[in-house]
Formats: structure tokens, sequence, C-alpha cells
């Protein structure tokens, strides 16, 4: 493991205003910390000391020093004992290494001395400098001043300047605002420590004021002023007059300012952030004001601290053998080298050689082992780089680089036997195949580095080889066993091919080879090793143990490409290729424009996609409008566009809609891929050529004719300002009455005048327009106006309650003439007696119904009622009111207590009798309601007793439900009976738990209704 010092920082000032502690200089520079020691796994048993001023540090004044780890660390550090540069040497069995210098500093501000400052007497308009003087200290201070009394500072502006780099307090021009006391404040920037200066009281002489002069440049930066490379540089310049002057700046060779040039200060302050060589000359700061102008010049020169090009590295090298290490540092001024041995100066002599800091070892001895160190410098810093030379001598040893156990090659190749010991100086090396010397042929010859090379190697070459390694030190060997095999040869190899996409095909590589090697096959797809996993879904390697033939299924495009079979051994590879083309339908054609357009015709052109290996054989133009289904084959001239042919007319377009057109290639192969769309593009306006479609009419109110159509679509208007010339005349009159209606979307228009009669007939026909023209006229089509009202109620009317919740209503027609047009119903109100007429309902019937049921109505309850008729124009007077009464309800009771008895033909039934209630209808009769329970056709059969006989065939279920009849209507029916199919002579049953079975007479009259699809 190799022990030294990790690379040193740059130098730096510690800063400290306090006392009675511990001072930790380190190795490593962190924050205000300078140096920095060893690997921390070195620390216990590194030889080191210090040194401060080039004298070593005693470090058994325990009571001032003591180590910690490899930090040197100073108790109750002291500015006057302490202060200076160390340095730390670091020891161990490979030799001695020195850190650099670093300086160490305390920082201090002292406070003013407190004697009184004279007052200052100026005239108002004349310029003034206060002076601050700043106590002894050590670090960078800052500058302010307080006007009068603290808080209130001085605020800089264009007026006001206080240089960071004097303290001092410029004003240009006093005003009479400006009259007080003035106190210089100092802050160290490192402790933060601050003092006040005694006041300066200013004050306004009483001989006048000052008159205009030219600007005099108080503050300026020096005429030479070196900067590092990275620093930030900060340029002041103030100047006094009046009035005020403005301050400029620019570069003397005329360029212009870079980006990162800021103007700070009311450009009192020019700073260059990451100062490089290009930010180097003379630059100019330009006082001017009405009165004239002053220039002040300073030249910034660039310099930078060396830094490494090239570092030196460790080296192990053999006796008698020489070195050559470089190390090179960039810098400005350029640096220059010394190297150190162990911690000293190194000594030259003849074998010993530094040229622009290499340094030249010849025939090295053990003792020039040790450790090195190159040092760069220049006058503004000065780096190390550290590295061990090594220098051995041994015997030659196998052990690290032993020679390879077994080599297989093939008949007819040249093969290269290694024997490379490590030896110091380099072992001479001799062979044998097993106990017989290797003599040198034109076959067998001996390398410079010891190795043995066979050229046309042959089976008789087969064998063990043994190299025997010797220097003054000693001599070792080893053996390596040469076996000699059949090269691999491809006997069936991938041929060309040319593929459809879809296609799945073979790609053949059979091979022979030497039994005693193991072989891989491998694929290569343009040059990418094919990854089987990754494309299984395509690719799969199939064939036995000396096939590695490739199958590709369901081929793409992408495929298309090179195919390289690799077979490899222990000893040889071997390689076939073949080109595989994959022929599909055209990829997109490119860049389709539309170069000229018109109110019904397109002219586009395109550019040529991929052809995917099938030439194009034609094209085909596709349209899309806002008004289209999607993309439309559009018609074009010519009709038939060759694959030749890259443009085209595209006509049968609409005027004004906006357009977009696409291209789509086909070959052999197919249709492919339609284009990107060309840009939108609205062919010309034009005079519109459709008219309104299905224009009619009719209806309205009196004296009014209504004319309708179908507005014409918007992709058919043909420009803008589109609207309607509508036209009509009376039938039989000569002359057309016209009007325009301009909103394209309205469907109907309406014409009032008095003269209008009633139900007349009118020819009406509907144009269009644009603001290109007047377009084509719809054909001429009959209209009625708007026809007369009925005048005549209906008369005979009469009402009579059918239910408990349905009256029937019924009249006479009422008289018709022309004029009234057609009839389209009748109109119903009614209400209850409980009602209000006002509130009433209503029910309409179309046509020439003169009947009506009033349904949904309350039981037992009176209802008026009137009707009148309706047409389009409106409604006719009402008929005279009509009045009945609804039944009471049906009995809620159900028929109870149900019994049967089948035979195979017939089954009868009883019921006990339902009573009505005071508020319902009178039971008139029964209904009883059957059907199979396979069907839904339901029968009923009317009784006016409480039994009944039904004939039916037994052959399947019955389900059967008995219902009071009453004028009120049907009651509650009772539980469902099913009767089951019979299997036996006779069966009974009932819906109660008890059974009272009644005989039948058959004299019973009996009447059977048949009720078709009725479900219940």
């Amino acid at each position: 493991m190799k022990k030294r010092l990790k690379d040193l920082p740059e130098d730096k000032a510690f800063y400290s205003s306090e006392t009675g502690q511990e001072l930790l200089l380190l190795w490593a520079i962190k924050d205000d910390v300078v140096m920095e020691t060893v690997d921390l796994a070195f620390i216990h048993w590194l030889l080191r000391r210090w040194q401060l001023n080039g004298s070593d540090v005693n470090l058994s004044m325990e009571y001032r020093y003591k180590l910690h780890g490899g930090n040197l660390v100073l108790i109750n550090p002291d500015r006057n004992r302490d202060t200076g540069s160390y340095q730390c040497f670091a020891t161990n069995s490979l030799g001695t290494i020195v850190s650099r210098e670093a300086k160490l500093q305390f920082a201090y501000l002292e406070n003013f001395k407190t004697k009184m400052r004279s007052t200052v007497s100026v005239r108002e308009g004349q310029g003034v400098v206060l002076l601050c003087g700043p106590p002894p200290h050590s670090g960078e201070l800052s500058y302010a001043w307080i006007f009068n009394e603290y808080p209130s500072f001085v605020e800089e502006d264009s007026r006001r300047f206080v240089s960071q780099e004097t303290g001092h307090l410029y004003i240009a021009k006093v005003e009479t605002s400006d009259v007080g006391n003035y106190t210089c404040v100092v802050t160290s920037t490192v402790t933060n420590a601050r003092v006040l200066g005694s006041p300066t009281p200013l004050v306004l002489r009483s001989d006048g004021v000052m008159g205009e002069y030219e600007p005099k440049i108080e503050v300026q930066f020096p005429e030479t002023l070196p900067a590092a490379k990275g620093s930030t540089v900060k340029l002041e310049c103030f100047a006094l007059g009046n009035p005020v002057p403005q301050i400029n700046w620019r570069r003397s060779d005329g360029l212009p300012f870079s980006n990162k040039i800021k103007l700070r200060k009311f450009s009192g302050v020019l700073e260059i952030p990451n100062f490089q060589q290009e930010d180097a000359g003379s630059y100019e700061c330009i006082a001017e004001n009405s009165r004239g102008k002053n220039v002040a010049r300073g030249r910034l020169t660039y310099y930078a601290k060396p830094h490494w090009v090239q570092l030196i590295r460790d080296v192990e090298i053999a006796v008698e053998d020489s070195l050559y290490w470089e190390c090179r540092a960039s810098g400005k001024p350029k640096p220059s080298y010394r190297w150190l041995k162990n911690g000293e100066a190194l000594a030259l002599e003849e074998r010993i050689q530094i040229e622009n800091g290499a340094l030249t070892i010849s025939n090295l001895n053990v003792t020039d082992s040790g450790m090195f160190q190159c040092i760069a410098e220049n006058k503004h810093g000065l780096i190390y780089s550290s590295a061990e030379l090594k220098v051995v001598a041994s015997a030659p040893d196998f052990s690290k680089t032993p020679m390879k156990k077994l080599i297989q090659v093939q008949v007819g190749s040249e093969v290269s036997l290694d024997c490379k010991p490590r030896a110091s100086p380099r072992a001479l090396s001799s062979w044998k195949k097993g106990d017989v010397l290797v003599q040198e042929t034109d076959r067998i010859s001996f390398l410079k580095d010891g190795g043995l090379k066979i050229a046309n190697v042959t089976k008789a070459d087969v064998g063990i080889y043994t190299c025997i390694a010797e220097n003054q030190f000693g001599k070792a060997n080893g053996s390596t066993h040469l076996v000699v095999t059949e090269p691999t040869r491809i006997i069936l190899a991938p041929s060309n091919m040319d593929v459809s996409v879809g296609e799945s095909i073979i790609l053949p590589c059979q091979v022979q080879h030497d039994p005693l090697l193991d072989i891989t096959f491998t694929w290569y797809f343009n040059g990418a090793l094919t990854d089987f996993k990754k494309d299984g879904s395509h690719f799969e390697k199939v064939g036995g143990s000396s096939s590695g033939d490739l199958m590709i299924r369901n081929i793409q495009l992408k495929h298309s490409g090179r195919y390289v079979c690799m077979v490899q051994t222990e000893v040889d590879s071997v390689s076939s290729a073949a080109d595989l083309i994959v022929r599909g339908s055209p990829g997109p054609p490119e860049n389709v424009k539309v170069d000229e357009i018109t109110d019904t015709t397109a002219q586009l052109s395109w550019k040529e996609g991929t052809d995917n290996h099938s030439p194009v054989i034609s094209y085909s133009v596709q349209a899309r409008t806002p008004f289209s289904v999607g993309w439309q084959t559009a018609t074009t001239v010519p009709e038939v566009i060759d694959g030749k042919t890259h443009t085209a007319t595209v006509v049968e377009l609409n005027p004004w809609v906006e357009y977009e057109f696409r291209v789509v290639a086909s070959n052999k192969i197919g249709g492919g891929e339609p284009s990107l769309p060309s840009e939108k593009v609205r062919t010309e306006e034009a005079v519109p050529e459709v008219p309104p479609s299905e224009v009619s009419g009719g209806g309205g109110s009196r004296s009014e004719l209504v004319i309708t159509w179908d507005p014409v679509p918007e992709e058919l208007q043909n420009g803008e300002g589109f609207g309607y010339v509508v036209a009509f005349r009376p039938l039989g009159v000569t002359n057309w009455i016209q009007t325009v209606v301009t909103s394209p979307d309205t469907p109907r228009y309406v014409f009032r005048n008095d003269s209008i009669l009633p139900f007349s007939l009118y020819e009406v026909k509907v144009g269009v327009y644009n603001n290109k023209g007047e377009g084509p006229f719809s054909p001429v089509t009959a209209v009625f106006s708007a026809e007369e009202e009925p005048t005549i109620a209906p008369s005979q009317v009469s009402a009579n309650s059918l239910s408990s919740s349905e009256i029937e209503v019924s009249w006479n027609a009422v008289p018709w003439k022309l004029s009234n047009g057609h009839l389209l119903g009748y109109e119903l109100r009614y209400w209850n007696n409980g009602g209000e007429e006002e509130s009433s309902s209503k029910l309409k019937v179309a046509g020439n119904v003169t009947s009506a049921r009033l349904r949904g109505l309350k039981s037992n309850l009176a209802y008026y009622t009137a009707v009148r008729a309706f047409n389009s124009a409106g409604t006719g007077p009402f008929s005279a009111t009509v009045n009945a009464t609804t039944k009471k309800t049906p009995p809620s009771q159900p028929p109870g207590n149900v019994v049967w008895n089948a035979t195979d033909t017939k089954v009868l039934l009883n019921w006990e009798q339902v009573r009505a209630m005071e508020n319902e209808s009178e039971v008139t009769g029964y209904k009883v309601f059957y059907r199979t329970s396979s069907q839904n056709n339901v029968q009923v059969l009317n009784t006016n007793k409480t039994s009944a006989e039904l004939l039916l065939p037994i052959k399947e279920d019955y389900i059967i439900e008995v219902k009071a009849t009453t004028d009120g209507g049907d009651g509650t029916s009772s539980e469902q009976i099913r009767i089951p199919r019979i299997t036996n002579m006779d069966a009974r049953g009932c819906t109660s738990a008890i059974c009272i079975v009644h005989p039948v007479s058959s004299s019973i009259s009996l009447v059977l209704f048949f009720i078709v699809n009725a479900l219940w």
C-alpha cells in the first residue's frame, strides 16, 4: 500500500479575533482552515514533523502544541508568536514528502484615535472629499458613513460615492442638505468587528455659490492592475464637478464589453466577474458634464497560478533500466520546475538530469527508490505532485504472469507462445519441446520479448513447450500445451433473398468443424447482435448441433438489411453474410403542397416517399373539409396518376370551402400510408349554384303567407354574404313579389298583408345569392296562405259515463268551408264540479273523429266538458257545456273461497258472492279469466251467477282468476287458481284452507268471450 500526503491546498490566511482557544492546522482547506493531513489509515505509523518559518516546531512544548492525528493544534494561539508559514513533513518506509507552505495570519481591527476632526468648509456647488483613514488592522475591510447620527447612513448615488479602496466619502457637488456631521464606519469582513471614527463637520462658506466647472476625477484605479484568473475585478471611478458628472466606461481597444460585465453604484464601479485572459487590456473611465470631460485610464493584466496539466504517477522499474518522468503545468507567467526526493532538493549528477520539468535517471539502482515531488511555481503560487519510484531487482518469477496451460490453433495458422515472467532485470529466454531444445527455422522464430512464434502450424507441432527464463538473480520455467485442430468451414451459407412483408423465411448457416471443439452460432443484423429474447416474435434459431439456421417470421420492412452468421470455436471463427430485401407498400409521400387554388380546383405537388423496394405505380389524392366525414377520395386530372407524376389538379371542389389534401402511393404490394395533410387552404368565392331544397309552406296566422325551405349547407354557399331571394305571387298573377333573407341559416319567411285571402293558393320559389352574385331559384311550388280559424262550434254534444274513471263525449262535426283549410281536429276541455273552468284539463283528437274518452277521472264525481274545432290558423268557439257523473268504484272485495272440481273434459267452479259497500258500484255479474300455463292468450267467461262450468280438455295446467263486474268497472281479482293436468278421473281444489264444494247446475246459461293476446 502506498503512503503519501494528499494533494495540498493553496495558501490561505486563517483569521481569528479571539485568544484563549485551540487553533487546528489541517492540510485540507475548509473555509478558514489551511492544511490537510495524510489518509487516516496511515496516521499512527507515519513520522511527522512541522516547521514554522523554516524552523522545526518543538512538539514537546505540550502547553503550546499537540498533534491530533496528523494535524497540528495550536493551544492559545498568539498573533505575535504564531503568525507565519507552516509546512508538514511526513515520512514512512518509502520516503519523505513535504507539504506546500501555508501562511497563518490573524485578523484584527483596532480603534480609531479619539482626536477630533477638523471642520471642512466648502462653498455650495463645490466638490469635497471626506477622509476616513482606517485604524491599524489585518484582513479585508468594508466602509460606510453615518450622516449626523446612527442609523442614518449616507445613501450613495450619482452625487455621493464611498470608495471601498480608500474608505473616503466623495461628494461631487455639495448642496445645502449635505451640511452636518459625517462619521466613517469601518467593518472587518472576517470578524465582523466595527469601529467608528470621530465626526467630521461639513459646513457651507458664506462667500457665495461655486460656479460650474469641468469634472475632476478623484477616485481612479491604478495604471497597471494585475488580476488573477477566475477572480472578480472591481474598478472604481468617481469625479467631482458642477453639474454632477456622468460616469461612462469603455475599453481603449474599442472592443465591446462582454455580457458578464456589470456597472454598480451608479456606474461608479465596473465589475468583471470570473476574470479571464480576454478581459485583460486597457480600460477608460470618462467623467463628463456640460463644462467638459476628463478621462482616467488603467491596464488590467492577466495572471494565473500554476495548475497541473500532467501529474507524475507511481513507477515500478527494474534495476539498470532508465526512468523518464515528466510533469507539466500551465500558468501565467509560465511556471518553472524543481524536484524533491524524500523532502530534499534532488541532487543532479551525470545520470540524473532535469529539463523543462522532466526528470531523467539512467542506469537505475535500488538506492534511487524513494518519494519524489515535482514543484511547479511562478510568482503567484506553487503546486506539488507526488509519486513513488520503486527500483526492483528479482529473479524470474512466473507466479504473477503464468503461461497459458493450453493453446488451441488450427492447421495452417500462426501462433505465438508468450513467456513473460516478472524479472529485474529482464530475463533471457530459451525454449524446449518436450526434452528437445527448440531451434529457429523458417517457420519457428524467437521474439524479442522472449516469446516463441510458429508459422503455418501443422499437426507435427503438437506438444508441450517449456520456456526457461534466467537472469543474474536466478532462473524459472513455465510450460504451454499446444493442440492443433482442423479449421471450421461453412458448408451451407445464407444467400441473398428478396421477399415481401408478411412472409416467413429461413437463412441457413451449417458448418463442418473439428469434433474436439465446441461451436457457437451468433447472428448479427446490420452490425448489431441479434437478441432472440427481445425479438422472439420474429427471430428464432433453428437446426441441429452443426446448424445455426435463422428463421424470420412475419417479415416487416424494418428487417431489410445485412445478416451475418458468425461461427466461433475456441480456436477460430468464420462468418458468412447475406442481404435481405423486404418489399412493402410505399411510405407516405412528402411535402404535399397546394401550389394554386381556384374556386373549384387545386393544383397539388408532392415529393416521392420511400418505395420500400417496390416502385410506386400510382398515386391517389384524398380531401377533407370541416363538413366531410373523414377523408374522401378526390377527383383529379389526370384521373389516374402514374408513379412518376408528382403533380395533379383536384377538380369538382366547392367554392369558398377550407380543404386539406393528402396523397397515397401504391405499388404492387398495395396502398401505403397517407402523407401528412397539406396546409389548410380555402377555395375562391363563386356565385352559388345550389338553391334551397324542400321549398314548401302554409299555416301561420290570418293574413300570413308562410314559406319554408331547407337552408343551403355552408359548403354549398360558395362565398361570403350568402342569403336567399324569396319570390311569390298569387296563382294566375304574372308579376313576382320578391324579398331578401340575409341570414343563411334562416329556414322560413312570413309575408304579412291584410290583402291575403285565407287559404288562397300562391306560387313560390326561393333563390340564392352571395357577394359574387345571384344563383338559381328552386322549382316553383304551390303554397296556401294561412287558413281562417273555425267560426262554428260543434253541435249535439253529449257525455256518457262509462265507468268510475271514464266518460265518453260525442258530438256532430262542424260544417266546413274552403277558407277554413284543413281541419286538424277537435279540442275537449273538461273539469269536475269541485274545480274551476279556468284550470280545466284539455284533450285533443286529430282528424274527423267525433267522439273521445276522458280517462283517469275520479269516481262518483260530476264532470263538465265542452268541445271546439281547430286548424293551423287557430281554434274555433267552444260548444255548449255538458256534464256526466262517473260511476262508483268497483268493489274492493275479491271473490272468495273459489273451489273447483275437474274432470278430463270440464272444470266446475264455485265462489262466494261479492257484496258492494255503500260507496261502491253494485255487482252485476262475474268474469272468469282462464288460460293455459304455456300461453298468454286469455279467455273470458261472463256469468251472473257465483258458479261456472268450463268445458276444457285438461291436457295441461290452467290458470284461472275471478272478478266481480259492475257499472264502475271490474272489481279486485281473486287469487290465481292453478288447475293441474288431470292424471286421474276426478280432481278437486280450492283457494282457501277449507274447501266448500257445491254442485253446479247443468242448466246455467253461459256467455263466452275470447280476449286474444291480453296480459294480466
